[in-house]
């Protein structure tokens, strides 16, 4: 197909409404939408902001993740407005990202074609392994958070962090049986609420002394500012679950524009953030874990909630990051299985995933360092280099005057490109120096 057919092709489709041709099983209101994105951003990333800005000092952490945040909610918007035209030129009421991936090549200049279905195995690859990070990094916060209260409270019972995440193995399997983004929803409500008030009482142990600001950096070591951006990239993007949820929507026009769901959901990320970073780190400084709830005392009852509080939420939240893993599963799988299988094909793979990434969280109990390695290496593919090469691509033909749509996303693949070599060898070198202390 030649570009001249496919721009003939565009035309006769333009008036094709993929809205109005969708047909979801369970849609989710504006409201349920926003919730969704904002928990699957926020989490163990928001509590490990005073993490980030203790490696960037505040001044450098506040230009950085409003920066981040910008770089991060526009790539949110050109995936969903590719996808979009993705959807019009093929005539498809919705797509998922790898689809989108796929149709975007296939329908780019004629020398990338070729290339639609590998974009597409890429997309699923990256897809998979960053919510499998993100699942294997829920299960160490869960684990950490509940073996401090015990330890506290019952010292005649002291186990090893691995026995936790092992312990939790049950209870996440039964969890993850849920199906539709509909009833995950209302978990990802109780979760933002338990996660808010998680968030209040940091602040209010934040504020509840004297804060020194005098010995606070504003710049930190530069050697540590790749930590700082595979921190915040984490904790900002939750780009895997934004097409099942533009999908789902009833109203899915409100998804882009200002305002929007899209708009409202990452100022809210940005806001919580950057002040739980800058005010946990004034607090705390260089001794900050890789969740602030980790610092707060464990001996008073206000600081005994909070780590309830965000052992619910995670615990909560943890189906909504493995549903995405399990989409891409389905996808693949249940097509070439028996109608009489498929019930059972569900259920044992869904145990087999939380399987896997308890044994992760066992074998690898570094919380920081997983945080990074999946920031740096999965996001800034998933989140930032694929969106811009796909919207680079779709919009060849027409990249605006002076091909300035090309420059601003050679910047952010550039970008992206940088957080993942320089964040993945920074964090690599901390595991290694872990390790080595580990064994003297």
């Amino acid at each position: 197909m030649t570009d001249k057919t496919f721009n003939r092709r565009a035309e006769v489709k333009k008036d094709y409404n993929p809205f109005e041709h969708r047909e979801v099983e369970k849609p989710v209101s504006d409201l349920r939408a926003a919730a969704n994105i904002i928990k699957s951003s926020l989490g163990s990333g928001l509590l490990a902001g005073p993490l980030a800005f203790s490696n960037s000092g505040w001044g450098i952490g506040i230009v950085g993740t409003i920066l981040v945040g910008i770089v991060c909610g526009h790539c949110i918007h050109i995936l969903v407005k590719t996808s979009r035209g993705c959807c019009i030129a093929e005539n498809k009421p919705s797509l998922g990202y790898a689809e989108t991936c796929k149709i975007a090549f296939k329908n780019g200049p004629k020398c990338v074609r070729k290339f639609a279905k590998s974009a597409s195995v890429l997309a699923e690859f990256s897809m998979v392994c960053t919510y499998l990070g993100v699942c294997c990094i829920y299960v160490v916060l869960i684990s950490d958070s509940v073996k401090q209260l015990v330890d506290q409270y019952v010292p005649t019972m002291i186990l090893r962090v691995e026995y936790y995440c092992l312990i939790f193995l049950i209870p996440l399997c039964i969890l993850c049986q849920i199906r539709y983004l509909k009833f995950l929803a209302i978990f990802s409500l109780l979760a933002n609420i338990l996660l808010f008030g998680t968030y209040l009482v940091c602040l209010y142990y934040i504020f509840g002394d004297e804060i020194s600001f005098t010995d606070k950096r504003i710049a930190g070591n530069p050697a540590r500012y790749p930590v700082f951006l595979s921190t915040v990239i984490f904790a900002m993007e939750g780009v895997g679950v934004v097409m099942p949820v533009e999908n789902s929507m009833k109203k899915p026009q409100h998804f882009l524009g200002c305002p929007s769901v899209l708009v409202a959901a990452m100022s809210v990320i940005v806001f919580l953030y950057s002040t739980l970073g800058l005010f946990g780190y004034f607090r705390y400084g260089d001794i900050l874990r890789g969740s602030i709830t980790l610092n707060l005392p464990t001996e008073e009852w206000p600081a005994v909630c909070a780590k309830v509080f965000i052992a619910l939420s995670i615990f909560l939240t943890y189906p909504l990051q493995f549903y995405v893993v399990i989409d891409v599963f389905n996808r693949y799988t249940l097509p070439r299985v028996k109608d009489n299988y498929k019930q059972i094909t569900q259920i044992t793979t869904r145990i087999i995933g939380v399987i896997f990434c308890v044994g992760v969280g066992i074998a690898l109990p570094l919380l920081e360092q997983i945080i990074n390695i999946v920031g740096a290496l999965f996001y800034s593919i998933l989140g930032l280099i694929i969106p811009a090469v796909i919207e680079t691509i779709f919009r060849w033909n027409n990249l605006g005057k002076f091909n300035w749509i090309l420059w601003k996303n050679s910047l952010i693949v550039m970008f992206g490109f940088t957080c993942l070599i320089s964040g993945c060898t920074v964090t690599v070198m901390d595991i290694i120096k872990h390790l080595q202390q580990k064994t003297e």
